[in-house]
C-alpha cells in the first residue's frame, strides 16, 4: 500500500492531528506526511503513479478525468476527511476510483448546533435576549412568555438527509412534535425517525421553528420563497444551517418586515459574506452567525478519525460505512 495526503496543506495540517498522520504513516504506507499539492502532482506525475490511496481533506483538487488516469493510474481509494464530495468526487469515480466522506462526521456538529437553536428558539430566547440586554426586562419577560416551550411543541424539518436525521431523532426523544418535509422519505421511515411527513406549505403555515437542511443542488436553488415565509406564525422562527441558495432571500426579508415578531437565525448565505449594505445586517429580527455549524477547532479531527476507522474497515475487508456511490450524489448536500 502506498498512499499519499493531497489537497492544501494548511487544511491538511488542520484537520488531521500530528498523531493521526503518524498513525497513516504507520499504516497506510505514507510516501511522507507532507501534502502533496495539485501543482506538484501535475509537476512529476510518475512520482505517483503507483499510489493506491489518497487522504484529503477540504480543498481537494478537482482533477478531470484524464489527470485523474494520467497522474494516479493505480488509484484505488480516496479517503475524505470532509463532508460533500460533490466537488471534485465524480472523475475519480468515473476512473474507479472508491471514494469516502466524513459526510456523517461533519453532520454531528451541525445537529449539534441546529437542536440547541430550535430548544432555545422554542422558549422565546432569542427574542427575550436582545429585550433584555437593552434593560428591557418586562417586555422580555412578556415576548418569552409568548412562546410555547419545547414539550409537545411542533417543528418543522426540511430535508431528511444525515443531519436532518440526527435533529429529527434528538427532538423526537425530548417529546418535541416533529413534521418533516422529504419527498425521497416514506411514511414508514419518518415514523420510525419520530416525525410525520407534511408539506412545505403545512410546516411553514403551523411550526413553530423551522429548520432547513435541503441537499445544495441545482433543483433546490432558491425553493423557499415568499410563499412559504408568509404563512410563518406571528412569532415563528426559521433556521438555515443548509445552504444560502435554497433561500429567497427577498421574498424571506419581506415576510419578515411584514410581521417583524417573526425571527431568522442565518448561519449560510450566497453569496457567503452578504455585501455591506445587506438588510440582513440591519433587521432586528435576523440572527446571523459566520457559517459555524460545521465541523471547526478540535471538531475536526473527528472528521480525520472516521476516514482512518474507514480505512481499517476496507483493509480488513469488511463493509465501509461511509462509501460514496453514483446513487448518493444525485441527492447529497
Amino acid at each position: 500500500m502506498r498512499s499519499i495526503f493531497f489537497g492544501l496543506d494548511e487544511r491538511m495540517n488542520y484537520v488531521y492531528t500530528p498523531a493521526q498522520k503518524q498513525e497513516l504513516a504507520e499504516k497506510a504506507g505514507m510516501l511522507s506526511t507532507e501534502t502533496v499539492t495539485q501543482e506538484m502532482l501535475l509537476a512529476e506525475p510518475e512520482k505517483y503513479a503507483d499510489v493506491d490511496c489518497v487522504f484529503s481533506t477540504w480543498g481537494t483538487p478537482a482533477l478531470t478525468e484524464e489527470q485523474v488516469a494520467k497522474c494516479l493510474p493505480n488509484l484505488k481509494y480516496l479517503f475524505y476527511g470532509a463532508g460533500s464530495v460533490q466537488g471534485f468526487a465524480r472523475p475519480y469515480m468515473n476512473n474507479g476510483v472508491r471514494v469516502f466522506s466524513a459526510w456523517q462526521a461533519n453532520a454531528v456538529p451541525v445537529a449539534e448546533f441546529t437542536v440547541a437553536q430550535v430548544l432555545l428558539a422554542n422558549k422565546g430566547y432569542f427574542a427575550a435576549m436582545q429585550l433584555h440586554s437593552v434593560s428591557r426586562r418586562d417586555e422580555a419577560t412578556a415576548v418569552a412568555n409568548s412562546f410555547p416551550g419545547n414539550y409537545g411543541c411542533r417543528v418543522g424539518i426540511i430535508a431528511a438527509g444525515q443531519i436532518g436525521r440526527m435533529v429529527i431523532k434528538a427532538l423526537a426523544a425530548r417529546k418535541l412534535e416533529v413534521l418533516v418535509y422529504d419527498p425521497f422519505l416514506s411514511e414508514e421511515a419518518a415514523a420510525a425517525l419520530g416525525a410525520k411527513k407534511a408539506s412545505l406549505e403545512e410546516i411553514f403555515a403551523t411550526c413553530q421553528t423551522i429548520s432547513n437542511h435541503l441537499p445544495n443542488l441545482p433543483t433546490t436553488q432558491r425553493m423557499l420563497t415568499y410563499e412559504h415565509f408568509s404563512k410563518m406564525l406571528p412569532n415563528a422562527v426559521f433556521i438555515n444551517t443548509g445552504r444560502g441558495a435554497q433561500i429567497d432571500d427577498e421574498g424571506m426579508i419581506r415576510a419578515l418586515n411584514e410581521m417583524p415578531t417573526r425571527m431568522a437565525l442565518i448561519d449560510v448565505t450566497l453569496p457567503e459574506v452578504p455585501p455591506a449594505d445587506h438588510p440582513f445586517y440591519s433587521m432586528p429580527n435576523v440572527l446571523l452567525t459566520p457559517h459555524i455549524a460545521g465541523s471547526m477547532n478540535d471538531e475536526v479531527h473527528r472528521m480525520a478519525q472516521y476516514m482512518i476507522e474507514e480505512f481499517d474497515r476496507v483493509m480488513a475487508g469488511e463493509a465501509p460505512w461511509y462509501e460514496v456511490s453514483f446513487k448518493m450524489l444525485e441527492t447529497m448536500a
